[in-house]
């Protein structure tokens, strides 16, 4: 199946089309590409677990058009959910809220609670209303990789993943490059569930009150798994000083590791090593790290060794993506 371009209005709608048959589609959004299937048919969706090899007790995000739409999944609606919809919708912001009966339930992952997102892309936004108007109430939409791997932030990638048979939309390049941030509103005081592109402070400020740390009575949440965001290759944290020693014990040896660099401090080459400088920035780091690390493995290396990152509320989203990495 070629690609459908999202540039095209007549691809746009048959992506649509495909949707509302039941189908799987992959999808850009400003995070990452998705791969979707309506919310509302629990065969549909138990598709999208299968292709992934996702276990159906995690969880998938529901993407919906608007607030509107999107409170329809909603038993009720919190004022904190309001107050952060209204601040960040649409956007990389994913609301956590108790689940209207009988609706999305496998895409729920069959808890009482379901994820809600709008998201900002104009492709994802232009394939949501193409879709409500066929009559999907609500898109379920993972990251587009197998699960627990890299997620995809180019066409190309899904393609990696799942093959040429899978429809997917051509958005171009994600500019986020890291997934949405997720906040539970089931409880009296919204939990960080996951960090993302949002820093906490930014979604802090808008509430008014601290954001607390999960617990045991949270609700299971996507990619919040000890061991995720994994490439093939291995991937080990440093601290930068920890990078130049082990550098300069290996020395010629390095180049029989198989071994790739990513840092943002300047290091001393190695023979055989190869070194790739990351953004100062840290939304240049994000929008681009995933890219990155399915680069690493497609020049075959086994070792990835990846500079800490600063200890900064603008680098938490980056920070949980490689520490869960280095896990796996």
């Amino acid at each position: 199946m070629p690609l459908l371009d999202a540039a095209d209005p007549l691809d746009v709608r048959a992506a649509a089309q495909a949707l509302a048959a039941g189908e799987l589609l992959a999808f850009p959004t400003e995070t990452v590409y998705g791969l979707g299937a309506r919310a509302d048919d629990d065969a549909a969706v138990q598709r999208i677990y299968a292709a992934k090899g996702r276990p159906a007790a995690h969880p998938l995000i529901v993407h919906a058009a608007d607030m509107e739409q999107a409170q329809r999944f909603a038993l009720q609606w919190p004022a904190a959910a309001q107050t952060l919809a209204k601040a960040f919708w649409p956007g990389p912001l994913t609301l956590i809220v108790t689940r209207a009966p009988g609706l999305a339930q496998a895409a729920a992952g069959d808890q009482g609670s379901i994820g809600l997102r709008v998201p900002a892309h104009p492709v994802a936004q232009a394939l949501l209303h193409e879709a409500q108007r066929l009559g999907v109430p609500g898109v379920a939409a993972p990251s587009a990789n197998r699960f627990g791997r890299v997620s995809a932030t180019r066409a190309a990638h899904v393609v990696q993943e799942f093959g040429p048979e899978l429809k997917v939309l051509d958005g171009g390049e994600c500019p986020g490059g890291i997934e949405s941030a997720i906040v539970d509103c089931t409880a009296a005081q919204p939990a960080l569930l996951r960090p993302g592109l949002l820093p906490r402070a930014t979604l802090e400020a808008a509430l008014g009150v601290p954001l607390r740390e999960p617990d045991e009575q949270s609700p299971r949440a996507s990619g919040s798994l000890k061991a995720h965001y994994a490439p093939t290759a291995r991937v080990r944290l440093m601290s930068s000083q920890q990078l130049r020693d082990a550098l300069d014990v290996l020395g010629p040896q390095a180049s029989s590791l198989r071994l790739a660099v990513y840092s943002r401090s300047r290091l001393r080459s190695a023979r055989g090593v190869e070194h790739r400088l990351m953004p100062d920035d840290p939304a240049a780091a994000a929008h681009e790290l995933f890219a990155a690390l399915r680069e690493f493995d497609a020049r075959g290396a086994q070792l990835i060794w990846v500079e800490e990152l600063p200890d900064s509320p603008e680098w938490e989203g980056m920070r949980d993506r490689l520490m869960r990495a280095a896990a796996a």
